[in-house]
């Protein structure tokens, strides 16, 4: 019961006294609360509010909470508080996956409970199947009015009630946000922006319904421009580097070698670390415009220094981020909402923050593979729960829908994870999840599809015919493929036997293994088209 619901359910017989008392209580409500006093109607308090805020490219490893490879780094500089009290006072998914890994098949995932063949947004600038079901859609039929803000990143307008959003990345500064009735620039930081718009709808919503609220930031995608408050904030301090940012990509099929997304060699001077171009006299970037000059680091040295640069203005973004989420979680409980409300802490894909001496995404692998998904849902979830369960962004949708009391149609091939959260988690849960990723594009990753269990990531690639197998318990960072050790040949079947199940049980038949002797089509014979380059 929220807090709003307990101050109304006083007893008309009770006596003055405590009339007066909870009159006096309203008056002082600070004028900044969202309704703190409004009356609640019937179906507020029997159906929860779901707040759905939604990141980009916000890898697991930079979440305090996670126990990732920069998670105490994070805690010891305050990166992600908010994001970590979220988790305290409910739980976070370890083994949280997305099916392909990149922006816009994300979100069309999420939106449909479908993967990317079946909803058709195997690429960036794909339009959702006209007429696939969306949990907007299905939530509305329940009695929600839902709402988002902030980056769409498809071509399909939103099924939402209310939306002001940007149809591709959006601009970190003064944004462009579209809505039903037109195009509007706002001034300021992008990710204040949303916030803004958020809680503004927050106080302007229609309070006879319970809510949908879908919170989604660009950060911290490429380019991390941060906020002003934060441009020279830890500034002063080093960034523990990952032990293989120096990888030769030795003992892997060669397409790990053959991708643009190093930063030695891939990762832009100007537009990604600020340093000459347009940023040179750009105050909030002269310090490391000056030591760039004076330093002239090389080789070795320069990597180094690049990814330096490049964690902290991630970080940075990642902590604009927080600080929203601590916004939005202090105006639900000031307006009572709280307990009643769940609050989802998700990415669209993980991100590589220098491990294998990359960034982007794409890739199997783990670090791409993975996705946060943190929540508190009083009442239900148990505070400080680790959850090991295998869920996948397809899972959203019909959870969504079972959380305010429905069901998603039988044709989404994701599973409500309801029971896992109330600890109930059926016998026959999923272990193992399905992951391909469609297209070449401006990165070069080649088009590959695999299957990743609790111990296995086995993974395959048309374009060159090569398979690669990673023995997670072993080899976590994933620097030996063991497919050629005649050690697995039991565990390869095993695993391809469990990849042709899942390829069928989804109808997934692109890209098929090729017959002996048959030669696989070429990455560039597949490559997507030009608007996949990020």
């Amino acid at each position: 019961m929220n807090e709003a619901n307990h101050s109304l359910e006083v007893n008309p017989g009770n006596n003055m006294k405590h009339t007066l008392i909870f009159l006096a209580v309203l008056q002082l409500a600070p004028l900044a609360a969202l309704h703190a006093a409004e009356t609640p109607k019937p179906n507020e308090r029997t159906k929860p509010n779901i707040v759905f805020i939604f990141s980009d490219d916000h890898a697991v490893q930079a979440i305090g909470a996670y126990g990732a490879r920069l998670s105490e780094f994070c805690k010891q500089q305050g990166v992600t508080p908010n994001i970590d009290k979220l988790a305290d006072q409910g739980g976070f998914f370890v083994n949280s996956f997305c099916g392909n890994s990149l922006c816009s098949p994300s979100r069309a995932s999420v939106l449909t409970g479908l993967l990317s063949h079946a909803n058709g947004v195997m690429h960036l600038e794909k339009p959702i199947t006209p007429g696939l079901w969306t949990f907007p859609i299905g939530l509305k039929d329940l009695g929600y009015q839902t709402a988002v803000f902030g980056k769409w990143h498809l071509t399909s307008k939103p099924d939402y009630t209310d939306w002001r959003i940007s149809f591709g990345h959006g601009s970190y500064e003064n944004p462009e946000l579209e809505s039903a009735t037109g195009k509007e620039k706002i001034p300021g930081y992008t990710t204040d922006v949303i916030t803004d718009l958020s809680l503004d709808w927050l106080r302007k919503r229609d309070t006879s319904k319970p809510f949908f609220l879908a919170v989604q930031h660009k950060a911290p995608h490429r380019n991390w421009i941060p906020p002003t408050r934060y441009a020279t904030w830890l500034e002063d301090v080093e960034i523990p580097e990952p032990a293989n940012l120096f990888d030769d990509y030795a003992n892997r099929a060669s397409p790990a070698s053959n991708q643009k997304m190093e930063i030695d060699r891939d990762m832009a001077m100007d537009t990604d670390l600020k340093v000459g171009g347009r940023y040179a006299k750009d105050p909030r970037f002269a310090k490391r415009n000056a030591d760039y000059a004076k330093l002239k680091p090389q080789g070795r040295d320069l990597v180094r220094w690049k990814y330096q640069l490049y964690l902290k203005d991630y970080l940075r973004c990642v902590k604009a981020v927080d600080d929203s989420v601590g916004r939005i979680t202090e105006a639900l409980a000031a307006a009572g909402l709280a307990e009643n409300t769940i609050i989802i802490y998700s990415s669209d894909q993980g991100f590589y923050t220098g491990e294998h001496g990359w960034f982007d995404k794409r890739w199997i692998y783990e670090e791409s593979l993975h996705m946060p998904f943190v929540i508190r849902w009083p009442g239900e979830v148990k505070p400080g729960t680790r959850f090991t369960e295998m869920i996948q962004n397809i899972d959203y949708a019909p959870t969504f829908m079972e959380m305010a009391g429905g069901q998603a149609p039988a044709s989404v091939h994701g599973r409500s994870i309801v029971p896992v959260l109330k600890a109930e988690t059926p016998a026959d849960w999923r272990q193992s999840v399905y992951y391909h990723w469609f297209s070449t594009g401006g990165h070069m990753v080649p088009i590959h599809y695999g299957v990743r269990t609790s111990r296995h990531t086995l993974a395959y690639f048309p374009a060159t015919d090569e398979w690669e197998l990673f023995d997670l318990e072993k080899d976590p960072q994933q620097m030996h493929s063991e497919y050629a050790n005649p050690e697995y040949a039991a565990t390869i079947t095993d695993l391809k036997t469990e990849l042709t199940r899942l390829r069928t049980q989804y109808g997934d038949t692109e890209d098929a293994m090729p017959a002996k002797g048959k030669k696989a089509k070429t990455a560039k014979e597949k490559e997507a088209p030009k608007g996949d380059a990020e």
